[in-house]
């Protein structure tokens, strides 16, 4: 547009010059400079109006851009709505499917175990075992074997998998240690912990192994693991914890009795003397069933500079020297408190005292000569 603009504004300057000074070149491009002025015009005219018709509010094209644009998000939009109603439909089918599938599994498993589980035994003959639901009518006969086996299972999977846990205690001429010691391994002895670069792993706390080596080779303590893991899991675990074989049995999640999702431990399985057996946990409820038994300590979560064991260590070698008869009397004494190798330790201080001032008043009240005596042994 500028340049048409120029170019008439050049021819224009062309015409304006006086007649007189026009040759006859000039006389010949006047004519052409005149035709080119004037169709330059009528393109500049042309050009004009149609940005004047594109710009001009009462166009017709300019009036139906909004009433197009508004068009189509209408018909976005009902695209949009369409489009979840097809959504809701194929999810509300979807879920009717998944029910219908469930109720044929169901019933089917439900039809199942009615004629496998409640149908009667037979003899290597054929012939059928007359059992206590012989005489039932057939439906309630055949309910209730089902549900009697129903209940064997679930007592299966809640009971522990044998009467008694540990064989009986070894016989005169080999040596049975008086005490036996039951422990739990997780939060115990190891403590898992998880990290981007190992994943989980188990840590091992400290003074376990000195902790293992002085109750095992004092010949006082039976060591037990009694764990709720599985056995999979704590089997090389304690393979890798116990390389020297201190700890004689291993027992596990199926040897503990599953209630209320708890795995409880049953002392009372173990075959034996429950006045010579030490429960160590940190889980309370675990040990329910025999509570005089257990000596509950605050779970271990992997502090370096953990001393439980040692001080453990020192406890049950006390019980081991003083030959206790009935340990649950011990036992129920400090389970009264939160910490209770804290008060051990303390008792142990007070105790160590007394000893002393009693070691002094033998020493004040003891006869002259055989403090002389003693003086001359010790001088030569």
């Amino acid at each position: 547009m500028l340049t048409k603009l120029s170019s008439i504004r050049y021819y224009t300057n062309i015409l304006g010059k006086s007649r007189s000074s026009f040759s006859l070149s000039d006389t010949f491009n006047i004519r052409s400079y005149s035709k080119i002025i004037s169709i330059e015009q009528c393109n500049l005219v042309a050009s004009l109006s149609t940005l004047s018709s594109s710009s001009s509010p009462l166009s017709p094209i300019n009036d139906s851009h909004p009433q197009q644009q508004q068009q189509q998000q209408q018909q976005s939009q009902g695209d949009e709505e369409a489009e979840k109603e097809k959504q809701r439909k194929r999810q509300k089918k979807f879920t009717k499917y998944t029910l219908l599938g469930m109720l044929i599994t169901f019933s089917g498993s439900a039809l199942y175990a009615f004629f496998t589980w409640g149908a009667p035994k037979r003899d290597e003959d054929g012939n059928v075992i007359p059992d206590e639901f012989s005489e039932l009518p057939f439906v309630i006969q055949y309910a209730s074997r089902a549900w009697n086996t129903l209940t064997h299972y679930e007592k299966i999977i809640k009971e522990p998998s044998r009467e008694l846990l540990l064989p009986p205690p070894l016989p005169h001429p080999y040596y049975q240690p008086p005490y036996t010691l039951v422990l739990e391994m997780t939060g115990v002895l190891v403590n898992p912990e998880w990290t981007y670069k190992t994943g989980w792993r188990f840590k091992k706390r400290p003074m376990v192994d000195y902790f293992l080596h002085k109750l095992a080779t004092s010949t006082n303590f039976e060591i037990v693991i009694y764990t709720h893991e599985q056995g999979m899991t704590a089997f090389p675990l304690l393979n890798s914890l116990d390389p020297n074989g201190y700890i004689m049995y291993r027992l596990f999640r199926d040897s503990t009795r599953y209630e209320d999702g708890i795995h409880i431990k049953d002392l009372n399985r173990l075959n034996r003397d429950l006045k010579k057996v030490i429960h160590i946990d940190w889980d309370s409820k675990t040990c329910q069933l025999n509570r005089d038994n257990c000596l509950t300590l605050p779970k271990w979560k992997g502090k370096t500079d953990d001393r439980t064991l040692y001080d453990l260590a020192d406890f049950l070698m006390a019980i081991a020297n003083e030959k206790v008869d009935d340990v649950r009397d011990v036992i129920r004494y400090y389970t009264q408190f939160d910490n209770p190798l804290e008060v051990f330790r303390e008792n142990q201080r007070k105790l160590a005292e007394q000893e002393k001032e009693k070691e002094a008043q033998k020493q004040q009240n003891a006869p002259v000569y055989k403090s002389f005596l003693m003086n001359v042994l010790k001088s030569k």
